[in-house]
């Protein structure tokens, strides 16, 4: 998916917007985006904040049946209050945020484990009840290698680190379009 800077901008400020009015207790300010009809394209999308480069808080959908816009909003909310890893954001907090978007590609299906290039690709894992997602920067911003990066899908699913070599595990992959604000 392309977006333009207005695009994303607008992106931006709707997750900002919309964990504000929560924060204050108003309104989230009304924005038009009906020109833009990137933002009514139905995808998914993940929220990331983060204080001075730590996370605070990540939330998102794989896939979404709503436009754009609305999932952006549903994630920023969720992601500054109810990320299950933290307390809702304080008000104090909200200041120091930096937030971050990611717009998700269709998943596809894995053939091989060489089939993934770090960077490049998300991963999501499906083993049973077990599950979990790793954006595509996650890799790059820990510098991890690939078998890193599969370790760590592991972990976050719950399963055993190195299960992913003991047989050729269920995962979909997907690529993002990663952008944020300069803080």
């Amino acid at each position: 998916m392309k977006l333009s800077n207005e695009e994303k901008n607008i992106l931006l400020n709707t997750a900002r917007e919309t964990i504000k009015s929560y924060i204050k207790n108003s309104y989230p300010e009304e924005l038009n985006f009906g020109e833009y009809k990137m933002l009514k394209t139905k995808a998914g999308a993940f929220v990331t904040l983060t204080i001075e480069g730590q996370l605070r808080g990540c939330i998102g959908y794989i896939i979404s049946n709503k436009p754009l816009i609305e999932t952006v909003k549903n994630a920023a909310f969720e992601a500054a209050f109810r990320d299950p890893r933290f307390l809702p954001l304080s008000e104090e907090e909200y200041e120091r945020i930096s937030i971050e978007i990611s717009v998700l590609s269709e998943p596809f299906p894995m053939k091989t484990y060489d089939d993934i290039e770090i960077g490049k690709h998300g991963l999501i894992v499906e083993e049973g009840i077990k599950r979990g997602l790793l954006l595509p920067q996650v890799p790059i911003e820990h510098n991890m290698s690939k078998e890193e990066f599969l370790n760590a899908l592991c972990n976050k699913a719950g399963l055993p680190t190195n299960y992913w070599k003991m047989k050729l595990l269920n995962i979909n992959m997907f690529t993002a379009l990663v952008f944020g604000e300069s803080r």
